[in-house]
């Protein structure tokens, strides 16, 4: 093992010693001093998870939190220099942490948030001409076929928790003893410009939405709705890809329409 591996194991383990070949400038105790730097990067890195995951946090209380962020520092240390993305991990952790057990939906919270984060720092593409979209609408033939290219921001989060009013409740949007953690809600984020948007969706209407993400042609997607839920309407479905500018690119099989860079 290298000297440097050796370093970064004794830094998020306390049980470990010191690690060998340290030094101090003034012949100070150097485990003492080792101790306080491994204690400032741990606390850091759960400062880090405390700002993107403010509402998880809140639903369990900060010393829970800070407890359970801790576990999950040591067992999944950051890989880069770049804070924005750690944490991607931590909603699966928490879903297999036991003492959060009986908090089912506390996982599916923190997806939720890990989403606008992500949504965040993603890259910027205009989305499609509301003309060049009806044009590509106005040709029925093709419209079984089409497909299109979403927002590099947008993602749908279909949970069997009431994941947006548990989140909104925190934004002040709900009362929080009115919300029913048990109920299912489906979730859009995309950003508009440089806000990140947070809306609740139909489940259909999300699951509709998934598939066209996922390049699934508008036959299919439709398919999988009203199979979901009879009363789908593709209208509504639409109207949400158009208003919340999801739109960035139209294919069938013949033509293709972009946004012109």
């Amino acid at each position: 093992m290298s000297a440097q591996a050796r370093f970064t194991d004794a830094l998020l383990d306390p049980a470990l010693p010191c690690p060998e070949g340290l030094m101090t400038w003034n012949g100070s105790d150097l485990a003492l001093r080792f101790a306080v730097y491994r204690n400032n990067v741990v606390v850091s890195l759960v400062d880090a998870l405390a700002d993107t995951f403010p509402v998880t946090r809140e639903l369990v209380g900060d010393e829970f939190f800070r407890a359970m962020a801790q576990v999950f520092v040591r067992t999944y240390p950051p890989r880069s220099r770049v804070l924005a993305g750690f944490g991607r991990d931590f909603p699966d952790f928490v879903e297999t942490f036991p003492p959060a057990a009986p908090l089912p939906y506390l996982a599916d919270v923190a997806r939720l948030e890990m989403l606008r984060v992500q949504a965040y720092h993603a890259a910027d593409v205009p989305p499609l001409v509301p003309a060049a979209i009806a044009g590509m609408l106005a040709e029925p033939r093709q419209l079984p076929a089409l497909r299109i290219g979403c927002h590099p921001s947008a993602a749908i989060l279909r949970s069997s928790h009431a994941v947006f009013s548990l989140w909104a409740a925190h934004q002040g949007r709900v009362c929080l003893s009115a919300v029913n953690p048990a109920l299912p809600e489906t979730v859009l984020v995309v950003r508009v410009g440089l806000d990140v948007q947070t809306i609740q969706l139909r489940p259909a209407v999300g699951l509709f939405i998934a598939h066209m993400m996922r390049g699934t042609n508008l036959a299919t997607a439709v398919d999988a709705a009203s199979a979901d839920d009879s009363g789908f309407d593709l209208g509504e479905a639409l109207a949400m890809l158009l208003r919340w500018q999801l739109i960035t690119a139209l294919h069938t099989g013949d033509h293709a329409h972009e946004h012109p860079y």
